[in-house]
């Protein structure tokens, strides 16, 4: 018997993940396979040189740490997003998805050996200190990342509010590594924000999908809809751009305030009944106003499923360049008391139409490239899940890398942005732009 627990999705730690609990006859299943297959050979293997190290190594080596280390490597040669969490890591994951803990206020992942910045967190030490997408951390507090797993490479870079730590990065394209001093701070991800432009466009940026991205979500467009009549409200703009991810519910909540009714997203694992699709609920909130949405290469998984959903029912335009391209779901399984939770690959998200964007991306209507200085120029595109190692195949089709995922900070700039507010003032039109005339209703 399964219980679904909570989603969660992104590119970083502690999102992009399913909770699910396995049943007895799951794990009978699980356990009939592993003797049919010889898998118990192995694991008097695996007991053998466990208790060779155990006696024979130069030092006295500490038992949690083996077992912690063997489990690691198990679950790392899975694919980029599978792994284990000790007590710690689960409870920092727990913390994140919440929206306030103590640190710096960076999405991560990792490759290669060392820790990748995926994208900084808005008005946080580490996107005031400059930190951008792409920045390979290699040092903290001069000790070596390598041989670190991510949890525990995040969890010393997490902190007591006031406290001061160091990194060491290395860009691409720069002739050296830098060196960083931040002060910790505790981050709380307002995950929604807003303005109006020109009295006649709601502007909603949303940076991650946490338990609080809904309710901000509907006071951004209950606040919009007072300073702008709705006779004169052109429609809103949603900013999706280097969105790494997070809970899955929320995502499909944040969609389903754009529409009426319809399937959000679909995921799929190794069997047929393993199958679970998500459906819109609550109705739309904006009256049916015109929408666009804005992503790019740092938008993925929980922002690709939104940009997905609203694209394939014609509800929005998508404009900016192609997305992240991480189509995959994990699944939470606490391992009892004190032992942590271990995070696994279990399925594929498909968007409405029955696509998977797993190491393709969501492919915007009309593509904007930005205009990026010249000394951030080796800094500006992301790989996209198609680059990292030991990634989940596309479901058909080429697999595609390399997006450019840098935003102006300022908005006279942002190219995309500029599009998107004349495309619904109707100043530039797009042919596969949904006008009110032509917009079907979600089914």
């Amino acid at each position: 018997m399964r219980k679904n627990i909570t989603f969660l999705l992104g590119t970083a730690t502690g999102v992009c993940l399913t909770l699910l609990v396995a049943g007895p006859q799951q794990l009978a299943t699980a356990a009939k396979a592993a003797v049919e297959s010889g898998t118990y050979s192995k694991l008097n293997l695996f007991g053998d040189v466990f208790e060779r190290v155990r006696s024979d190594y130069v030092e006295k080596p500490d038992d949690s740490k083996l077992m912690e280390g063997a489990i690691n490597g198990m679950i790392s040669s899975l694919d980029p997003h599978s792994r284990y969490m000790n007590a710690k890591g689960w409870s920092d994951m727990q913390e994140t998805t919440h929206g306030e803990f103590g640190g710096l206020g960076i999405e991560v992942t990792m490759e290669d050996g060392f820790v990748k910045v995926v994208t900084p967190i808005d008005d946080t030490p580490a996107a005031k200190a400059g930190i951008m997408s792409g920045d390979v951390i290699t040092q903290i507090d001069d000790d070596a990342i390598q041989g670190l797993t991510l949890d525990q490479a995040v969890a010393k870079m997490k902190g007591p509010a006031d406290s001061k730590i160091k990194l060491k990065i290395v860009r691409k394209g720069a002739d050296a590594p830098v060196d960083v001093a931040l002060v910790r701070e505790v981050i709380r991800v307002k995950p929604v924000r807003y303005h109006t432009d020109g009295g006649d466009v709601g502007y909603i940026r949303i940076t991650s999908f946490n338990e609080q991205t809904t309710d901000g979500l509907h006071k951004a467009i209950a606040e919009i809809s007072k300073e702008i009549p709705q006779d004169k409200l052109a429609g809103y703009v949603v900013d999706l751009r280097n969105n790494p991810g997070g809970l899955l519910d929320q995502a499909v909540s944040v969609a389903s305030t754009f529409m009426n009714r319809g399937e959000v997203v679909s995921t799929r694992g190794r069997t047929p009944e393993e199958t679970q699709r998500f459906t819109a609920r609550g109705g739309d909130l904006t009256k049916g106003k015109p929408l666009v949405v804005l992503i790019n290469g740092g938008s993925a998984s929980a922002s690709e499923i939104v940009a997905g959903a609203l694209h394939d029912h014609k509800r929005a335009t998508l404009i900016g360049t192609r997305s992240f391209g991480k189509g995959s779901v994990q699944t939470i399984i606490p391992l009892g008391s004190g032992n942590g939770a271990l995070a696994l690959t279990t399925a594929r998200y498909y968007t409405p139409s029955g696509r998977s964007i797993q190491a393709q991306g969501v492919v915007p209507d009309l593509e904007v490239l930005q205009v990026v200085p010249d000394e951030l120029k080796t800094r500006a595109e992301l790989q996209g899940e198609a680059s990292m190692r030991g990634h989940l195949a596309a479901a058909e089709g080429a697999e595609q890398t390399g997006s450019q995922s840098y935003v102006p900070p300022s908005e006279k700039d942002d190219k995309a942005l500029t599009a998107a507010f004349n495309q619904l003032r109707g100043v530039t039109v797009n042919a596969n732009a949904p006008t009110a005339a032509k917009r079907p209703v979600p089914n």
